[in-house]
């Protein structure tokens, strides 16, 4: 699992996920990815920070083997923990956060994008929340700042994903790139032109926006969370990843 941070043009930090084969994050890369993200808006040399990962795609939620692997709910409670850490980091992140979105972004993905500034996107990126198919509960909160609510409610309901080019058409994705090699370029793009803006005013804007969000993120997540852990309890959570882990291994897959 790595979690790095560069600064390839003045006044932007890219902090990059690269955790093969696709970037599905076990509790510790949560907390990680938490603390980079924070630390990077902490720089008052920085005043735009990009948010990208390397490999097959942006993110693939938590790491449902390290669950099942785990006995208890100590694995459950840490993946609860480091994601409602995560999304908070990038939603308060000092700066504006640009979400640099490729391939796929599923579950915690949809926490990460939804909670940033900005979204930027490769034609191959796709958006979706299985999470009933995972027998957990989570990131409508996210979703919901991302589409108009019955859309929303479809998507959480069905499993469906979308792709960058229909989240463009709602508004939600800013730009889209012709590919991943290019996606790099219009992230850091918009970026800097964000950064090229007083730091000062920029780190008051972000406050302020966030001030007036009709949705505390931060509360309206952790309240979700409560049903995953009710799901569990009740057994039926078990179930589902066990016949996910069961597929993939069939498969000769990684567990995501």
């Amino acid at each position: 699992m790595t979690v790095s941070t560069s600064t390839p043009r003045d006044g932007v930090a890219v902090v990059t996920v690269d955790h093969p084969p696709v970037n599905a994050l076990p509790v510790r890369g949560w907390y990680d990815l938490a603390e980079a993200v924070t630390a990077a808006g902490r720089d008052q040399a920085v005043r735009a920070v990009v948010l990208s990962a390397r490999g097959r795609g942006f993110n693939a939620g938590v790491d449902i083997k390290e669950m099942q692997r785990t006995a208890g709910h100590e694995a459950l409670i840490g993946a609860n923990r480091g994601c409602a850490a995560a999304f908070a980091a990038v939603y308060e992140c000092e700066v504006p956060v640009v979400a640099a979105v490729h391939g796929h972004c599923l579950g915690g993905g949809i926490g990460l994008v939804g909670n940033a500034d900005a979204i930027v996107a490769s034609e191959d990126a796709t958006f979706g929340l299985p999470e009933l198919d995972r027998g957990a509960l989570g990131a409508a909160t996210h979703l919901s700042r991302m589409l108009p609510p019955h859309l929303m409610r479809t998507l959480y309901y069905t499993g469906r994903t979308l792709t960058a080019r229909e989240l463009h058409r709602h508004g939600a994705v800013w730009e889209l790139a012709e590919s991943a090699d290019t996606l790099p370029d219009a992230a850091l793009g918009l970026a800097a032109e964000i950064a090229g803006k007083d730091g000062y005013l920029l780190r008051l804007a972000k406050e302020a926006l966030n001030g007036i969000d009709p949705v505390d993120v931060r509360r309206s997540y952790r309240y979700e969370q409560g049903f995953t852990f009710e799901a569990n309890l009740s057994g039926v959570a078990d179930r589902h990843r066990d016949s996910f882990v069961d597929a993939r291994t069939a498969q000769g897959g990684r567990t995501t």
